[in-house]
């Protein structure tokens, strides 16, 4: 219209849901992360990712009390798939009405806000990668890293950084020498060990073992979870501190540090979530009712940790925010990394609060620095022209390493 401006949003696509056993949690943490995004900048699109992995966008997506009936919200909702049309990522619906358009809406930037396997791993990030769309946090190979538990172990050993030492089995190699494996564990360990899933947060499918027996109960446990899993020493008198960072290769900070408050040996799934119940909200981070904010831990100790939350986010290659969580051994002192969240639960955005970053604010940098990454790989050669393919016959063809 003549006289004004007209400022075009920037449409955000938020994924969340996934088949993952994270699913539920990752739903919260998306819902919040939209409640506090700037709608002034922002035109927000929910994009709902069921278990069976089937996305879906509509009215109700971004409303969390609808989750309570998930078969009806599928049932007032529109499935939808990407596709890149012309130079934009359009939703399609999959089974569109007869006065409906095809086209749902399309995105410009992609915000992946999922937990666990099959979604955070690197799996959506490739999908979205294969739209030519910016997307917001870890790329492919640092969200894969650190979701395994073992490859980001050898890494962070690699690059001087203190982890425990473990062992890790396959499901085949596992049941193939059952007996060997065990034995193998209690030469290299005393008791308790401590047995995880290789792949998966949020404390799921993980046990500590103070004999044999329950040593074979965790490690079967483990695998109803993942085909591989991990087996390291259990610190008898430890003490967990978290601590975020965001940034990427350039320029990263790390947040103000945690201490997670445990009901039992390990800090289990119900700790995190299920605790804070109905006290969830926009302004509320998911584990916020059962931690130590800022953790209790000695000046010397918070900037230790703070130096290795760097030291492993550029280890992994990551971007955006990450959680690194920690264990103390306070029978040595020492710190060893634990484990890495490349979308940690609430984005961690409780831990940027306390440095003075709001929610609003943190979110805002994470779009910003995938816009970032987009512009600076655009000056990067990923093909080039060819004429093979004009030389190639089907005439006897061979391996083509030896054609010339």
């Amino acid at each position: 219209m003549k006289g004004f401006d007209v400022i075009m949003k920037i449409k955000i696509g938020v994924f969340f849901g996934g088949k993952s056993v994270e699913h539920e949690v990752s739903i919260i943490t998306a819902i919040q992360a939209i409640e506090n995004m700037d709608k002034d900048k922002y035109d927000v699109i929910p994009i709902y990712i069921a278990k069976d992995n089937k996305m879906y966008c509509g009215h109700y997506i971004g409303d969390i009390k609808q989750y309570k009936n998930i078969d009806n919200l599928i049932h007032l909702s529109s499935q939808v798939t990407l596709v890149q049309n012309n130079n934009k990522t359009c939703l399609i619906r999959c089974n569109k009405k007869l006065y409906e358009s095809s086209i749902y809406d399309y995105i410009d930037i992609a915000f992946p806000i999922v937990h666990g396997t099959n979604v955070e791993d690197g799996t959506i990030q490739g999908f979205l990668k294969m739209f030519n769309i910016p997307y917001v946090g870890c790329d492919v190979i640092s969200s894969s890293c650190g979701m395994d538990k073992y490859v980001s172990k050898c890494i962070l050993k690699e690059n001087n950084i203190p982890v425990l030492d473990c062992k890790c089995y396959t499901i085949i190699e596992y049941n193939k020498n059952t007996n060997t494996i065990i034995s193998e564990i209690e030469k290299t360990f005393s008791y308790p060990v401590i047995v995880k899933p290789i792949n998966l947060g949020s404390s799921v499918g993980i046990k500590i073992a103070n004999n044999q027996e329950e040593l074979v109960e965790s490690i079967e446990n483990a695998f109803t979870y993942s085909k591989k899993i991990l087996v390291e020493k259990a610190i008898k008198n430890l003490k967990e501190v978290n601590c975020s960072v965001v940034g990427d290769y350039e320029f990263a900070e790390p947040s103000e540090c945690e201490e997670p408050i445990k009901t039992d040996e390990i800090l289990s799934y119900s700790d995190k979530y299920l605790s804070v119940g109905k006290k969830l909200g926009g302004s509320k981070s998911m584990n916020a009712g059962v931690l130590k904010l800022p953790a209790d831990i000695s000046t010397k100790e918070k900037q230790t940790i703070q130096s290795l939350s760097l030291k492993t986010f550029n280890a992994l290659g990551c971007s955006g925010v990450i959680r690194i969580d920690f264990i103390i051994d306070k029978d040595t002192n020492l710190i060893y990394v634990n484990e890495v969240n490349t979308i940690p639960g609430s984005l961690s955005f409780h831990l940027w609060k306390q440095t003075g970053l709001e929610y609003p604010d943190l979110l805002n940098k994470l779009i910003e620095l995938s816009l970032k990454r987009t512009r600076e790989e655009k000056n990067i050669i990923y093909s080039f022209e060819s004429n093979i393919l004009s030389e190639c016959s089907t005439n006897g063809l061979k391996g083509m390493k030896g054609v010339k």
